[in-house]
Order: C-alpha cells, then structure tokens, then sequence
C-alpha cells in the first residue's frame, strides 16, 4: 500500500513537472513568433520608407532635370584673353599681344528637351573687354564687343545638363594708341564652345568655354559663369 502510494505521488510530480515545461516551452514559442513578427513589420516598413524615399528623388530629379524648356534669358560674366601679332607702327618692331581682361554677355534663346537630347537656339550680345599691352610707341588697347548666334546641342545626366554650341560671331574692334582711337576693323567668323549647367527648378548655374575664331588673331577665347531664367 505504502508502495502504491509512493508511486502515485512520484507520477503526480512527474506530471506537474511535464505540465510546467509545456508551459514554458509554449509561452517561449510565442515570444519568438511575437519577436519574429516585429522584426518582419520593422523590415516591411523599412523597405516602404526607402522605396518612396526612391520615387520621390525620381521625381525630383526628373522634373528638375525636365524643367528647362521653352523661352530662357540669362547673363554671364568672365574673363577674355586676345592673342595676336601686331607691328609698331612707330618704334618698327613686331610684339606679341596676349592680355586679357574682364568681360560679360547677357543672350536668350529657345530650348527644346527632347527625351534624348537636348536641342536649341541662343543670341546674345557680348564685351569682350579692352586688353592693352605696351610697347614702344606707347600703350595699345584693343576694345572688341560682338553679337552671336548659336545652335546649341546637350544632354541631361541627372540636373547636370553638358552641351556644346556653334554658330557665328559679328565683331567691332576699336584700337587706340595711348588712349586714342587710331583704327577699327570688323567682321563675322566662326565661334564654338562647350559648358556645363545646373538645374534649380526654373533657374540654371552655367559656366563655359568659348573660342572665336577671328582672322589675323592667333586665339580669342571667354571663360565665364552666369545663370539662366526658363519662363
């Protein structure tokens, strides 16, 4: 009797134990799923934000970069240099002329943004300053302003717009010798250049290079920087 007993309340611990570690194990199990489900939400949440965070840089960067077309106007100011060979008229020796100086431009023109290229046209007037240079007989100086026209030719990466131009220049040069006009000479010839601009809506950051292919002039060339208004 005694030994039944004995044998009775061992099974009833034994059962109690078992019943407690099923419980437990249980209340584990649903900690991992809870946690495993926090994780899952956290992670689908994450992936959200920065699939809009994605869509909306799409956005922005397309419009800024689709926002340059039409009418545009713009100015910009730089720095010319003038290479060239002249002969003193007084002292009887030849000099090379290679000076440069402040000069600016305000154009307008057209853009057409097409999907690939951008294509377009631009005129504008330009100072290309008054560089001198002295030499025997006295201070020379050289005073060129022009009008120009271009076609104009670029592509979008991003709002970063790259392009390069061609067209012509119609120059006026007035010479002066210490501070008296002695001459002028003009003409039309052949100008190209490359830039780069930065689009801010309907607003541009531009910077350039442009040569001018002048007769008789060994380089004349306009580095400047400026900004343009797209209505």
């Amino acid at each position: 009797m005694i030994a039944m007993l004995a044998f009775k309340s061992t099974s009833y611990r034994d059962f109690i134990a078992a019943l407690r570690w099923h419980r437990l194990g249980k209340r584990y199990l649903w900690q991992k799923v809870n946690k495993m489900s926090k994780s899952s939400n956290s992670f689908t949440s994450l992936h959200r934000r920065l699939a809009a965070l994605a869509l909306a840089s799409g956005l922005l960067v397309s419009g800024t970069a689709m926002a340059d077309s039409g009418f545009y106007l713009g100015g910009s100011v730089g720095n010319t240099t003038l290479q060239a060979n002249f002969q003193d008229p007084i002292g009887g020796g030849d000099f090379t002329f290679d000076e440069n100086d402040f000069s600016w431009k305000a154009y307008g023109g057209f853009n057409f943004d097409l999907p690939v290229i951008n294509l377009g046209v631009e005129g504008g007037y330009r100072d290309l300053g008054g560089p001198s240079v002295t030499a025997l007989a006295g201070a020379y100086g050289i005073d060129v302003t022009a009008w120009d026209a271009f076609g104009v030719a670029g592509f979008n990466l991003g709002p970063v717009n790259l392009f390069g131009k061609l067209g012509f220049i119609s120059w006026d040069a007035d010479l002066t010798l210490a501070g008296f006009d002695v001459g002028s000479e003009d003409g039309t010839d052949t100008a190209y250049g490359v830039g780069a601009s930065f689009n801010l809506g309907s607003f541009q950051l531009r910077a350039e290079y442009e040569m001018f292919d002048v007769s008789d002039v060994e380089d004349l060339y306009m580095l400047s920087a400026g900004f343009v208004y797209t209505f």
